[in-house]
């Protein structure tokens, strides 16, 4: 919200320039991160887990329109953007409640993985462009791959084992997705450290605290994927820029610290009463027995 607040401000003021601070790719990944996990969350019945994934589609579709009207996100990437977003919020939601086709659904699964595998490495290539030659080559090759691999995988011509793999792919690269956000970011940073001024010191701490707070319920239900991706957005995302801002003197060292400190004891927290929970020795069990899938 304070971001959203913060660009509103700019655009009002007509200083869309500072709008820039906040890179389209980044936001689009993370969009598209948040709208896969929310399919991933909606098939597990996970209705928290959901709501915070639909906080974040909202939140972070808001930004996207500011950007398309400060002119810095393409207006034909953003149409096609909204499709989708409208689109799989509405289906997601038809889905949990036990209101949409069985076969709209594995149509939208598969269109995610399709999607997902495509976009992925398009976007990690295009973060880096001029540095590296413009081209459509690594998502077009991704799409390709993808689409045979579902077709191959509805059509029985894939092992138990590879069928099961397939369908698992579309929540490692909603994760991937979510986890290019804070990259996208930080080379945006490195880029252009001037343009940090239009980024929102509390939004950040926000998506610090929102990640860090889905930590204990991913860790206790043992979903790997879940707690990779809290992890990572709320080290890099969150405490990597709010490190940024601390850098360039954006922030002061009260907030950095008290950032800091909070982050820290969270993370004691969680990896101790996890422990706790399961009897174990150590809070260091718990990563192991997360990272290996056993019980001990």
């Amino acid at each position: 919200m304070p971001q959203i607040l913060l660009n509103a401000r700019n655009l009002m003021a007509g200083n869309n320039t500072a709008l820039f601070a906040v890179p389209w790719l980044g936001m689009l990944t993370s969009l598209l991160g948040n709208l896969s996990l929310l399919s991933y969350f909606a098939k597990k019945k996970e209705k928290e887990a959901m709501v915070v994934q639909t906080l974040g589609v909202v939140s972070t579709y808001v930004v996207i329109v500011q950007l398309a009207l400060a002119e810095t996100m393409p207006l034909p990437y953003f149409l096609a953007t909204s499709v989708v977003v409208v689109s799989g919020v509405v289906l997601n939601f038809l889905n949990y409640f036990g209101l949409l086709n069985a076969g709209i659904w594995r149509f939208w699964e598969d269109f995610i993985t399709v999607g997902g595998l495509a976009v992925l490495p398009q976007i990690m290539w295009s973060t880096f462009v001029p540095y590296i030659p413009n081209s459509i080559l690594p998502g077009a090759t991704a799409f390709v791959i993808a689409v045979l691999a579902v077709t191959m995988a509805r059509s029985g011509k894939l092992s138990e084992e590879g069928v099961k793999f397939i369908g698992g792919i579309s929540g490692w690269t909603a994760t991937l997705l979510f986890m290019w956000m804070p990259i996208s970011q930080m080379w945006t940073n490195y880029l252009n450290p001037e343009n940090m001024k239009g980024l929102s010191a509390f939004s950040i701490l926000l998506a610090m605290i929102g990640n860090g707070l889905l930590l204990p319920r991913a860790l206790l239900v043992r979903d790997f994927m879940w707690f990779t991706g809290s992890t990572w957005a709320t080290l890099f995302y969150g405490y990597g820029n709010i490190a940024c801002l601390r850098f360039l003197n954006i922030i002061s060292n009260e907030f950095f610290l008290a950032a800091t400190v909070g982050l820290v004891s969270w993370i004691g927290v969680t990896l101790w009463r996890d422990s706790v929970i399961h009897g174990y020795k150590s809070p260091l069990d718990s990563i192991h027995n997360l990272v290996s899938g056993s019980q001990r």
